[in-house]
């Protein structure tokens, strides 16, 4: 059985501290807002992995998938192609390249120094979270709350 509380509770923290950024005076100071802009990325890249991971798990248990590649990419492919992704994009079809604009996004944030793709990180993340919240929906079979 899978336990998908840490994936929640990344997600949830995320959500939130999202909501708390988008909320914020612009008057705000930059250093203020610079380190709530860096907690809001730093919990998308938590959440993201405890996504694709748990999503490994998934297609493994839940679909008996075998020999599954361990990295995000891939999971997301192998994913899609088994319609799973479906009801988080809203049967859209280029599902896919969303999940992948977010997986090249996890990894810019990580090397990038200069600030730059980390504010284009910020602006996925208003996809990223409703796309998040409907995968684990699919998964888990229950509600958002």
């Amino acid at each position: 059985m899978i336990d998908y509380d840490k994936y929640k509770k990344a997600l949830k923290n995320l959500e939130l501290q999202f909501a708390n950024y988008r909320t914020l005076d612009p008057a705000l100071a930059g250093l203020m807002r610079e380190a709530v802009e860096e907690s809001v990325i730093q919990r998308f890249e938590v959440c993201y992995d405890c996504l694709w991971k748990i999503l490994k798990r998934y297609l493994s248990e839940n679909l008996g998938l075998p020999d599954l590649p361990n990295s995000p990419k891939p999971i997301f492919r192998i994913a899609a192609e088994n319609h799973i992704l479906d009801s988080a994009a809203s049967s859209d079809p280029r599902a896919i390249e969303r999940w992948i604009d977010y997986a090249n996004a996890r990894v810019d944030t990580t090397h990038d120094y200069s600030g730059l793709k980390a504010k284009a990180a910020l602006t996925l993340i208003q996809d990223f979270i409703p796309d998040a919240i409907a995968l684990y929906q699919k998964m888990t079979s229950q509600s958002w709350t």
